[in-house]
């Protein structure tokens, strides 16, 4: 009697499995498992969908020279302001990767020609005009730039300053 009472007890962590009957045996299924779904109906996973790598690789492609704008503006911030060989080579590198990557956009998008990668190619062109125009407002802030009349015309005077300001502490 008490051992009818106890295969009749339901234990709280005990899982009561379906059964489905396969054959001459019975198998129990798994928890989640549902049987009305075929293999059949079961769609490939996008992971391994060709057309979706080709399409997140492309993205990937488009997407670097933006990721690489937070890098640049740390270079340019440690290459200063001061007129020396080291911040003129960080700040001509700034300039000619994006200049050289303008110029070889169709053969770095060359794989992915068939897949209509517009989009991607109109991000990556922007992104290479934004490395671009931060190169040369590194440019413009180190004076290298001829921003004014008499940086290219002899006769006219460079503009005066009409006012001077500086930095530090006072020891009063």
């Amino acid at each position: 009697m008490s051992s009818n009472r106890i295969s009749a007890k339901k234990y709280k962590w005990g899982l009561d499995f379906p059964v489905r009957k396969t054959g001459n045996q019975d198998v129990l299924s798994p928890p989640g498992f549902n049987p009305s779904v075929s293999q059949s109906s079961v769609e490939t996973s996008k992971e391994n969908d060709p057309s979706h790598l080709i399409i997140k690789k492309a993205w990937d492609l488009a997407l670097a020279p933006l990721k690489q704008v937070p890098m640049n503006l740390f270079i340019m911030y440690m290459a200063g302001n001061s007129i020396s060989i080291f911040p003129i080579m960080m700040v001509g590198m700034l300039l000619v990767r994006p200049i050289k990557a303008l110029f070889t956009l169709q053969s770095t998008f060359k794989m992915i020609e068939g897949h209509h990668a517009f989009m991607q190619k109109f991000v990556y062109f922007l992104g290479n005009i934004v490395g671009m125009l931060l190169a040369l407002y590194k440019c413009q802030s180190m004076g290298l730039l001829p921003s004014h009349s008499s940086d290219w015309l002899a006769f006219i005077d460079p503009p005066v300053r009409l006012e001077y300001s500086g930095g530090g502490m006072s020891l009063i």
